[in-house]
């Protein structure tokens, strides 16, 4: 084929520059079908091209027909050419203001090109092309080239490039999870008083293998590191006991630890937190590249399912404007969050996980045992082990917050914390023997649904304590209490703010809650600004305290039925 080819090109002295090139970038397109290299198809070569398919058909067929390079030439028959043909430096002109003027974002209109062609052939004393031969030749462009020069290269990949039968490795049962969020198209009620409160988020994680929901949570609070990290560790842990406290029959059998963790740019999955925890456990992380959506396809078409069955229930805004014109979400709410849970749980569970899923051919959940117990075609992986810290794993996906321990213990946002578990690292430096010490500082994780203690986690020992209040009178607070107060105080003025001025204000505005009547728009405003906003995981204090105490009475002997003071109040 190639020795044909050879003795063609040299014969070709009757082709312009022009048909010369027009002629071998047409044959270099179809080379590889002609030679059968595996993977070239016509399909293939068009796509890869921004060419239509029909006409790389059209080219193929042309040169089997002959064998020629002339055969690709455009209007090479001898009968059409005296009709047809354009002088070169007409050619060039088109071609130039096509290439400078309507391949752009600009986008303009094939009659204005046409007109700017006119004027510069009319400069240049040219014979003015018609109308029709300047349409032609952009409709010679391909589609995929068009998208691309005059909107924007991802727009023609999103619409051209194929995609994918499979997700690269996921090829077993958490060998790749996705993870994203989405606000619910419904409004949920105010346990109190059914009033309604808003709409929430959920953080939703997909085993692409499987296609099984592998965790999720829902807040009304939008996305960020804490929603991000508690879907994780949903995702992680076994939910038998989860599912229990909601009273949801069945089963939902996956837990372990990924391998492949996939998300998009957002800045709540760049955080510290995130990528220190799947250090911890060996997760690997990879972000999405811009603006390719199919990247994340599988985990949005789980969403989009999930929003058509919201949909369906009382309180619903739904996701059209026309369909929501005419119906009162908020008079037809009745969804508590905890309500919410309940129901997207037993969808999952009793719905969406026993229906077959036509990309895995079966339900998921039979595709997930498939990779766990194996076939006669695949062999298993097995059950993962069950993680035997989970209270670490919750803490090691929740914020943290860095301090130094000073005598007084450590401050966050003007409450002070402190146990004698961190008497040995009061003062600690980073380099103890360097000119310029550095105060050392240690991670300290914070639960905002519950303020009255942080977890502390020990560096020696790989562990996370619980450390109170320093002042343990004072009442356990959630975070949106708290800020809420500090905004108050500041808009009263009060520079300098103390823990005693927080509770103080903390004690006023529960005063207020009480004595509002609970009817009222302002007693609502007031309990949904410091209502608890998290639905899937409960705080964790009671049973981290519970579990832990005997674990650091042994490790430290500190005994919990004494109470222990800071330096400074033992010097008094």
């Amino acid at each position: 084929m190639e020795a044909a080819v050879t003795t063609k090109i040299k014969t070709v002295s009757d082709l312009s520059e022009e048909e010369l090139v027009v002629a071998t970038y047409r044959y270099n397109i179809i080379a590889p079908i002609v030679a059968n290299q595996p993977g070239i198809t016509v399909s293939s070569a068009a796509a890869d091209n921004g060419i239509h398919r029909r006409t790389v058909h059209r080219w193929l067929n042309r040169y089997v027909e002959t064998a020629t390079l002339t055969s690709l030439v455009k209007n090479d028959n001898p009968r059409n050419k005296a009709n047809y043909q354009l002088a070169p430096e007409v050619e060039h002109i088109i071609k130039s203001i096509i290439e400078k003027r309507y391949l752009n974002k600009q986008k303009l209109s094939v009659t204005k090109i046409s007109q700017e062609v006119a004027m510069d052939c009319k400069l240049a004393s040219l014979e003015v092309p018609h109308y029709n031969t300047v349409r032609n030749r952009i409709k010679q462009i391909g589609e995929e080239q068009l998208l691309a020069r005059r909107h924007h290269t991802s727009i023609a990949r999103n619409r051209f490039k194929p995609i994918d039968g499979s997700f690269p490795g996921a090829d077993y049962p958490l060998a790749a999870v996705q993870i994203d969020h989405t606000p619910l198209d419904i409004i949920v009620v105010d346990e109190v008083d059914r009033a309604p409160v808003g709409k929430p988020w959920i953080t939703m994680a997909i085993d692409v293998y499987s296609r099984m929901v592998v965790g999720f949570y829902i807040s009304l609070d939008p996305p960020g590191a804490l929603g991000t990290g508690l879907c994780l560790s949903h995702a992680i842990l076994p939910k038998d006991l989860w599912l229990n406290e909601l009273d949801v029959p069945g089963k939902w059998p996956c837990y372990g630890v990924m391998k492949s963790l996939y998300m998009d740019n957002a800045r709540e999955f760049r955080g510290k937190m995130l990528e220190r925890a799947c250090q911890e456990y060996g997760i690997e992380i990879n972000f999405r590249p811009v603006a390719t959506p199919n990247y994340g396809g599988h985990i949005e078409r789980l969403l989009g399912t999930l929003l058509r069955e919201i949909h369906t229930l009382p309180g619903t805004t739904f996701s059209n404007i026309k369909d929501r014109k005419y119906y009162d979400a908020e008079g037809k709410a009745c969804f508590t969050l905890k309500e919410l849970e309940k129901w997207l749980a037993t969808f999952i569970v009793g719905v969406y996980h026993q229906r077959v899923h036509s990309a895995v051919n079966t339900t998921p959940q039979a595709r997930y045992h498939e990779g766990i117990m194996g076939t006669t075609e695949q062999i298993g992986i097995g059950q993962s082990k069950p993680i035997e810290n989970e209270l670490k794993l919750k803490l090691d996906f929740m914020p943290f917050v860095e301090r130094s321990v000073q005598r007084y213990g450590i401050s966050i946002d003007s409450i002070w914390y402190y146990h004698d578990i961190l008497r040995k690292w009061i003062h600690s430096y980073e380099q103890p023997n360097a000119r310029y010490k550095t105060l050392r500082k240690f991670a300290f994780k914070r639960d905002p649904r519950d303020i009255s203690g942080v977890y502390f986690f020990d560096p020696e020992l790989k562990d996370y304590f619980f450390i109170p209040y320093r002042n343990t009178s004072h009442p356990a607070i959630t975070i949106w209490e708290h800020k809420r107060i500090l905004r108050d105080l500041k808009e009263k003025g009060i520079a300098q703010v103390d823990e005693d001025a927080i509770f103080e204000a903390y004690a006023q505005m529960r005063q207020l809650e009480e004595s509002a009547t609970g009817t009222t728009a302002a007693a609502k405003r007031l309990r949904n600004k410091t209502r608890k906003r998290y639905a899937t995981a409960g705080s964790i204090k009671n049973r981290f305290v519970d579990e832990r105490a005997e674990d650091i009475e042994a490790a430290h002997g500190v005994d919990f039925s004494k109470k222990y003071l800071p330096f400074e109040d033992l010097e008094g």
